[in-house]
């Protein structure tokens, strides 16, 4: 058999056949099914993306409601499993809920007895991938209030999934505007073609494990600061560039300072965070949608993000001419949830509310496929001895 050399981080490389959507990088453009993502976030509810995420289709607006109905069903989890989420929200010397979510969905196959994929129906997997979708916020939100020594908050039937997981966080009554702009960001990354998280959701998928088991190597994965865990590293670069500007500097001045930070960033091998994309050779569709929903929230901030974005993407391409890179989501990502309360530490945690829709879509998609995920790897270490009996043992003198 011959090996087929792969690139680094398979870069380029089709594993799958898929009817869930693609990113087409070098045109700045990505698809859920047949319709613009950027459309879809503009135009429809995070719920009926959802549908479209579970069925293929758009859904009828009966079949929207009782969707709906379903999803906040669901979201009133097992006390036992909401105790569990408690504890061990409660427990560690550092709060890292992605970490703590992936822990206590360790335990919801056990909870929700839900089997593995291998040993259920289609219609038994699509219910099980609705019910821990559901179950995400009310479990997020839970570890995150008990790190804080908080009760959760107990869920609301009256708000979709953008505002209930803004009041399951906060414990406040939130504005419409606020609501409507997170939504606009849940819907725009609910999926993103074979990225590491995903890729890694459908490998175990491909095992015939349960989906619990999937989506928690996905979060695994998608904490990485290279992968979801960048949204808050994008913010403290904005706050280091505001520190050094000082209390003088104004919005017309910041494009001069953000030049200076970035350069010396740069001059020191520093990766800067908000910028660039494994995919995309051209703008990230996503940043330009959360400039704008940004810029429509207002405040200084947004106002500075948009000037820091315009010298740091010129010092990229002075640095790298034959490279451009631009603004990519998290850059704006961290603006849009700072401005509709989120706390700094529940920005990927918020990424993730999305998200696991989109992975909960690639594991069942997996699992029509009975194959198992098997790559090889090319050995490059050193020769291989014949005999290895003639290598002595450390204990033989």
């Amino acid at each position: 058999m011959t090996l087929v050399d792969a690139a680094p981080g398979l870069s380029d490389i089709s594993v799958a056949d898929t009817e869930i959507g693609d990113v087409r990088g070098n045109e700045g453009f990505f698809h859920y099914n047949r319709y613009s993502a950027i459309d879809l976030a503009r135009s429809s509810s995070f719920e009926r993306v959802w549908f479209l995420f579970v069925y293929g289709r758009l859904p009828e607006p009966a079949e929207l409601d009782a969707f709906v109905e379903t999803v906040r069903r669901h979201r009133h989890v097992d006390p036992g499993l909401l105790d569990f989420a408690r504890t061990v929200g409660a427990t560690g010397q550092t709060h890292r809920p992605l970490i703590d979510l992936r822990t206590v969905l360790s335990a919801a196959a056990q909870y929700t007895g839900m089997s593995p994929l291998w040993d259920t129906d289609e219609a038994t997997r699509r219910e099980n991938g609705i019910q821990l979708c559901a179950m995400v916020p009310t479990l997020l939100a839970a570890v995150h209030r008990a790190a804080h020594g908080l009760e959760p908050v107990r869920p609301r039937d009256d708000l979709d999934t953008a505002g209930y997981w803004l009041h399951a966080v906060t414990g406040q009554e939130v504005e419409t505007g606020e609501i409507r702009a997170l939504e606009q960001y849940l819907v725009a990354t609910v999926e993103h073609g074979f990225n590491a998280s995903t890729f890694t959701a459908r490998v175990i998928a491909s095992t015939g494990a349960d989906l619990p088991s999937a989506i928690c190597g996905a979060i695994g994965a998608f904490s990485g600061p290279l992968h979801g865990g960048a949204p808050d590293r994008a913010l403290d670069a904005l706050d280091a560039i505001v520190a050094r500007g000082g209390p003088e500097m104004t919005v017309a001045t910041v494009g001069e300072v953000a030049t200076g930070w970035a350069r010396d960033e740069l001059a020191a091998g520093r990766r800067l965070m908000g910028f660039g994309h494994a995919v995309y050779r051209t703008h990230d569709p996503r940043s330009e949608l959360l400039r704008e929903v940004a810029r429509g929230l207002g405040g200084r901030l947004a106002e500075v993000a948009v000037e820091v974005e315009r010298a740091v993407v010129a010092v990229l391409a002075e640095a790298r001419p034959d490279r451009p890179r631009y603004a990519n989501v998290e850059f704006y990502a961290g603006v849009v949830m700072d401005r509709c309360g989120l706390p700094r530490e529940m920005f990927t945690p918020t990424f993730t509310v999305s998200r696991v829709v989109g992975w909960t879509a690639n594991a069942l998609e997996q699992a029509h496929d009975r194959h198992i995920i098997r790559p090889r790897a090319t050995y490059v270490g050193p020769a291989v001895t014949d005999r290895p009996s003639d290598v002595a043992h450390p204990e033989v003198r």
